[in-house]
């Protein structure tokens, strides 16, 4: 199958991507892309095929980042061909071709060569006017931002998908002030990325998580130490690639926590001290009076013991003096 075989093949199949209205068949869409980006299309069968459009279109209709990403990425491609020179085998020169090999053949033969030439012609003009409305909307998609495109150098990176962790990366340790004699965001953001892909080996669905969590660590406004930190250099890549959200946490939800690990701690010891069972206390949340109850000296040595009761039954706990 030729190569613009195939691209009639891969743009009726990404038409009816475009088209579905509950906007299904992403994981799809992103596989068609990514056989698009292997071909070798050239200005000619992006002509004739007007697979560019095509992926405007899914582009426009898409809700998936990825499929966003790599559709732009095809379509800033493609525009590299607008400024090269038409190929040879035009229809204007197919025409002249025809015209020489019946310029023997009478008037008659004539008059229809240059009928045909006339067509021709005229089909050119309408072939020009339709790639210049092209390239004026392709003028217009250029201006448009783009999310596949970084804020700073790719570095030979031509994975869509990383190169927007990336930039989410950087923007989240752009945030706030950035410490004096720290390294660039971008750098910092590439490092962190590549640390934490080379764990997965992939950009599945474990490799985004944990990227979503290290930018949502990074932009918490209550907690500058771990950005700056990591700006700094005290927390290196590889470490912030794999530390978990307690680690992370801001020095505040670390107190917090630990006020609550003592109190879960304490009502567990209570609830495990031996007490002295009795049928003579009713519970007052189920009614039953299978109870156990302990006494502690919690004011002055003058005053009675506190009470601690326990229904045995649904756990309810009181205490009176």
């Amino acid at each position: 199958m030729s190569v613009e075989d195939e691209v009639f093949r891969i743009q009726k199949k990404i038409g009816k991507i475009s088209t579905s209205s509950d906007g299904a068949g992403q994981d799809q869409a992103l596989d068609l892309l990514k056989a698009l980006q292997t071909l070798n299309i050239n200005l000619e069968i992006l002509t004739k095929t007007r697979i560019g459009m095509t992926v405007n279109e899914l582009r426009k209709s898409s809700k998936d980042d990825e499929v966003i990403a790599l559709a732009k990425t095809l379509i800033k491609n493609w525009k590299r061909f607008l400024a090269s020179p038409a190929p040879p085998g035009t229809p204007k020169e197919s025409a002249a071709s025809k015209e020489s090999t019946n310029s023997n053949s009478g008037s008659s033969a004539t008059k229809s060569s240059s009928a045909t030439k006339s067509n021709s012609s005229s089909g050119k003009d309408k072939s020009s006017s339709s790639s210049s409305s092209n390239s004026t909307k392709d003028k217009r998609e250029e201006k448009k931002p783009s999310s596949a495109q970084t804020s700073f150098p790719a570095g030979g990176m031509t994975d869509a998908v990383r190169l927007k962790c990336r930039e989410m990366l950087a923007n989240a340790l752009k945030i706030g002030e950035v410490p004096d004699g720290c390294a660039e965001p971008e750098e910092m953001a590439a490092e962190l990325e590549e640390a934490i892909y080379m764990e997965f080996k992939n950009t599945d669905m474990k490799y985004k998580n944990r990227i979503r969590s290290r930018v949502a660590n990074l932009k918490d406004p209550k907690n500058p130490g771990l950005r700056s930190n990591f700006m700094c250099g005290a927390i290196s890549a590889k470490q912030l690639a794999k530390m978990t959200p307690e680690e992370m946490a801001s020095d505040e939800m670390k107190k917090l926590r630990e006020k609550f690990v003592k109190e879960a701690i304490n009502d567990a010891q209570l609830a495990t001290v031996q007490g002295t069972k009795t049928d003579l206390l009713k519970c007052g949340k189920c009614k039953k009076r299978n109870c156990t109850y302990n006494q502690l000296q919690t004011r002055s040595a003058d005053e009675p013991m506190t009470t601690f009761v326990m229904c045995n039954e649904c756990g309810n706990r009181w205490k009176f003096c």
